[in-house]
């Protein structure tokens, strides 16, 4: 915490930014500012929202803190950047950026919010490095509502592969170098994406759809077209890196491509060896690269998932109950900065103290258990626990006292 210690022009919202991590962190099994704020043993949960919502720091700046601090002690040669997108399914219509749209963490069409992040993947570990929030036409076109949710008078709609972009060229105005971008077709079939990585010298592997147009020596072609040419002897199976349980092993093609730019353009593409299911690749590396590098990258991408399941599950990153745009970024960053502590500790732990014969090495869960248990696990007296049922019960007359007003008005 003393590295963001600068970004907080009191000592009340530094401390309490201390508590709301260290409660991102904790067991409770549902974190948001009323339970941190009784775990973290405060009277009511004015303070915890007030840190979100007005008090004075910078959250931008404290997410260039945690790029910092997870480059300082994942930093590889060989690392990835990884961008995707997840989304948190809400209800109502007043919290920024909630609209009906597809979200892949419930699989379909919902009322939801979604946000584009960028992870940094290495040998060491991945945790996410920025963060941009989606904001649709439907409320970019909406200054008031704009206005209301705490977004800026000059926002304008950017699409997610924009939005993709602009973290990229953070990262690298940042000083901070990488070889490889990847990401699913989303940013896969966005041309300026790819041109911006082209032009500054960036290799990517980005997956695209089977319609995708690809312009080879002979012609253009249709991806799903072009891969029926190819020989048998084509084909190599490759690891895709280990999984849970073993390495993924698929059949991988490569076919070179026209490309407009200096540097080498291929298609790659993946074959399923149970059920014979195909998936391509536009790739662009400045140098030639084996295949086997370009399967690496591609396979680096499953890491994203990874990252937000334990950002999730571990340090509370979509149970955010705030509606503004401010609120939204300060608890995002300090969830990422939260699961940060635990990849790098993970990663230390791993590197200094190799696993025993028997034993697994050290998870994040694992981390996370020891730590709140043997750290920093409050402890209240019972008048603290029945003070705040005293506050909930009040609270919820309150509420149910204005929603009976409500109803009686209509």
């Amino acid at each position: 915490m003393g590295r963001i210690a600068g970004r907080f022009a009191r000592v009340e919202p530094r401390l309490r930014a201390r508590r709301l991590v260290l409660g991102l962190l904790s067991d409770l099994p549902r974190k948001n500012c009323w339970t941190i704020a009784e775990w973290a043993g405060e009277s009511t949960p004015h303070g915890m929202q007030h840190l979100l919502s007005r008090a004075v720091w910078d959250a931008d700046a404290v997410c260039d803190d945690v790029r910092e601090y997870v480059l300082e002690h994942l930093h590889d040669e060989a690392a990835v950047l990884v961008v995707d997108e997840t989304g948190d399914v809400k209800k109502g219509i007043h919290t920024v950026a909630v609209q009906r749209q597809y979200t892949g963490t419930a699989g379909r069409i919902e009322n939801s919010q979604v946000a584009v992040f960028l992870v940094y993947a290495g040998e060491r570990g991945h945790a996410a490095v920025d963060r941009e929030l989606y904001i649709p036409h439907s409320w970019t076109g909406d200054p008031d509502r704009c206005r209301a949710a705490g977004l800026g008078e000059d926002t304008v709609f950017a699409t997610k592969p924009e939005l993709a972009r602009t973290m990229i060229e953070r990262f690298l105005d940042a000083g901070h170098h990488v070889g490889w971008v990847t990401g699913d077709e989303v940013y896969g079939g966005n041309p300026k994406l790819r041109t911006t990585l082209e032009e500054r010298g960036i290799g990517y592997v980005l997956a695209v759809a089977c319609s995708t147009e690809v312009t080879t020596q002979a012609g253009k072609f249709r991806a799903d077209r072009l891969v029926k040419r190819l020989p048998k002897r084509a084909w190599q199976k490759l690891s895709a890196g280990r999984g849970a349980k073993e390495h993924r092993f698929y059949d991988w093609a490569v076919i070179d491509l026209a490309g407009a730019r200096p540097g080498h353009h291929q298609l790659l593409i993946r074959r399923n060896r149970s059920t014979g299911e195909l998936a391509y690749y536009r790739c662009f590396s400045p140098q030639p690269v084996p295949l086997a590098e370009l399967v690496r990258v591609a396979g680096s991408r499953w890491r994203v998932e990874e990252t937000f399941q334990t950002e999730k599950g571990l340090a509370g990153l979509d149970e955010h109950q705030v509606r503004r745009h401010p609120s939204w970024t300060r608890w995002v960053t300090l969830a990422m900065f939260a699961h940060a502590f635990l990849v790098v500790v993970r990663a230390n732990e791993h590197a200094s103290k190799p696993a025993p014969d028997g034993l697994i090495p050290l998870s994040c869960n694992e981390i996370q258990r020891l730590f709140i248990t043997l750290v920093v696990r409050p402890v209240h007296h019972a008048a603290h626990r029945l003070g705040w049922s005293d506050w909930r019960r009040r609270h919820q007359a309150r509420s149910r006292t204005s929603h009976y007003r409500r109803q009686a008005a209509t």
